[in-house]
């Protein structure tokens, strides 16, 4: 069996006690960012799976695109990384 060489962690435990490993990441290529996947690479930096600006070169993310998860994450949870309720989330 052959493991492709990567900077960091394979697989991290979460608070939870489950593990994410880079298998549970979207593929490099993804188009369309759904809430579950935005929360994935959210979760991935967070808990130390890939650096920040791994994951912004990955995913071609500016960091400002990446902070509005983050911040959207900390303050409401993954439920406003839906783009259907993004207005019950948005600062008046």
């Amino acid at each position: 069996m052959y493991l492709k060489k990567v900077d960091g962690p394979r697989a991290v435990r979460l608070p939870d006690g489950s593990h994410m490993t880079r298998a549970d990441l979207p593929p490099a290529n993804t188009r369309r960012w759904v809430a579950s996947r935005k929360a994935a690479v959210v979760r991935a930096v967070k808990f130390g799976l890939v650096t920040l600006p791994d994951a912004l070169r990955m995913y071609a993310l500016s960091e400002e695109e990446f902070a509005e998860w983050q911040h959207a994450v900390e303050t409401h949870g993954e439920a406003a990384l839906k783009a259907t309720a993004l207005q019950k989330y948005r600062q008046p």
